[in-house]
């Protein structure tokens, strides 16, 4: 029996739910679902450029258990990128740092409720609904 999945720690969550290929409607293409750890893995070696102990340590897992996540992550872009398949960015055995929110109206994301007054860009002035991504869909 394989042991439990330790929850990754995620520092800023992804601010869109995935990607889609150019020019081709969303409603006719397959998906590859992108986790949250996959992402963040992406997120701190290619764009943050940390080495991958570093970014082990920064989500409170091993580095062969890193490596593991990262290669899974850049199979799957591979795959939607060969395939001209959507990426969805969903799930998995993470936990935020910090409370996320995402406003329903302009999509930005926002770090804790007692930091949202108005959202800047949101042309709405009533209230506005924010969605906690700290629930894990």
């Amino acid at each position: 029996m394989p042991r439990p999945t330790r929850n990754r720690k995620i520092l800023h969550p992804p601010q869109m739910a995935g990607f889609k290929p150019f020019g081709m409607p969303l409603c006719d293409l397959k998906a590859v679902k992108l986790q949250f750890d996959e992402y963040e893995t992406i997120n701190l070696v290619n764009y943050r450029d940390l080495p991958q102990e570093v970014a082990a340590e920064k989500m409170g897992i091993s580095r062969p258990a890193f490596t593991r996540v990262y290669n899974r992550a850049l199979k799957k872009i591979a795959k939607a990128f060969v395939e001209c398949l959507a990426i969805e960015i969903e799930g998995g055995s993470v936990e935020f740092e910090k409370q996320w929110y995402k406003c329903n109206k302009c999509f930005k994301l926002i770090e804790g409720l007692e930091n949202h007054t108005k959202c800047k860009g949101c042309t709405s002035y009533g209230d506005i609904e924010l969605v906690s991504l700290n629930v894990i869909r």
